[in-house]
Formats: C-alpha cells, sequence, structure tokens
C-alpha cells in the first residue's frame, strides 16, 4: 500500500522538480533520437509543456495515488506500475507520426489500467474494491474510444494551445494492463 503512494510521490516530486528546471528538452522523449538517451523512456514523464499541463496532470496522479493507497494495492500492483512506465514510452514508437513526448498522462493512463485491473481481478476484503476498479477500467475505456487515438494520434488542442500525444494514452494505457493484468494473476496465486 505505502509502496504505490511512494511511486506516485516521486513521479510528482519528480514532474515538480523538472518544472522549477524550466523542464529541460534533454529530458524528453525524440522518436528519432531516444536509442541515444534511453533515459528518456522514463524522464519525458516527469517534463511538461506549461504549469496547467504539470497542474492536470498532477491533480490526476494525486487522485490515482490516493485511490490506490484507499484500495489497498499491493506491491505487486506497485511493480506493475513500474515496468509499464517506460514501455507505454516505448509503445509511442508505433505510431510515426509521434516525433515525440512529454507529460504524466501516459503514465496516468498506465496507473489507472493496473488499479482497475488489479482490483477487478483481486479486491481483496473491501467490497467496494471491485466495481472501483470496474468503473476505472470502464470510465479509461470510453475515454480512450472518445479519443480514438488510433485514427488521431496527435491532436491539437486549443485549450491546452499544443498538440496533445493522445497516442501516449492509448499507448500508457496497454502497457498499464498488460503489466497490470500479469501482477493481478501473480497476486491472485501467489
Amino acid at each position: 500500500m505505502r509502496s504505490w503512494l511512494a511511486l506516485c510521490a516521486a513521479l510528482g516530486a519528480g514532474s515538480a522538480l523538472t518544472g522549477a528546471m524550466g523542464n529541460p528538452t534533454a529530458l524528453r522523449w525524440v522518436a528519432g533520437s531516444w536509442t541515444d538517451a534511453p533515459w528518456t523512456l522514463w524522464t519525458a514523464s516527469l517534463v511538461h509543456l506549461s504549469g496547467s499541463h504539470l497542474g492536470a496532470n498532477l491533480l490526476a496522479l494525486a487522485g490515482l495515488a490516493l485511490l490506490g493507497h484507499a484500495l489497498r494495492l499491493e506491491h505487486a500492483a506497485t511493480l506493475a506500475l513500474a515496468v509499464a512506465w517506460p514501455l507505454g514510452t516505448v509503445g509511442l514508437l508505433g505510431w510515426p507520426q509521434v516525433t515525440g513526448y512529454s507529460g504524466l498522462s501516459g503514465l496516468n493512463h498506465a496507473a489507472a489500467l493496473v488499479a482497475g485491473l488489479f482490483c477487478a481481478m483481486n479486491p481483496g476484503p473491501a467490497r467496494w474494491a471491485r466495481p472501483i476498479g470496474l468503473a476505472l477500467l470502464a470510465g479509461t475505456g470510453l475515454k480512450l474510444w472518445l479519443e480514438q487515438a488510433v485514427a488521431h494520434p496527435v491532436r491539437f488542442d486549443p485549450g491546452w494551445g499544443f498538440p496533445v500525444v493522445q497516442a501516449a494514452h492509448l499507448s500508457g494505457a496497454l502497457a498499464g494492463a498488460a503489466c497490470g493484468g500479469a501482477a493481478a494473476l501473480w497476486a491472485r496465486r501467489h
């Protein structure tokens, strides 16, 4: 339970720190050169394009952190999120239109799927864990369906003032589903 909170707190602190550093471009993921800067598979999630971008992602992360704590997510769920973190970024290679990426949104989608699958498959003693897990899965699935990231991997959003990499939401969710499902199966058997 505490490991989930600790990972989410570290992600939030890392994001705040990179924001204070001016969001260095060397930490952003760039499709054509990420092999020369492999750390960007992790650091890209911590870099944001504006203060409101950072704030919105931190708010979502805080909600997922508290929800995961309330749902008593086990260490296996935390490990699943840690593994999904770089995998969601690697998944962006499936879209040639995505030339770069930064922000926590993909990782937040991964966290939602890890938490949702873990609770749907291993509700534990809390009666409300399974319905909450199913609601997380359904809500995230609906959001992804509405975004249509396969057809529109990058879409300019005038509200944000920059192109939103919707493919990162889908890629993060897929990584979270794979890792979260594996962790939930492992936890069920052990």
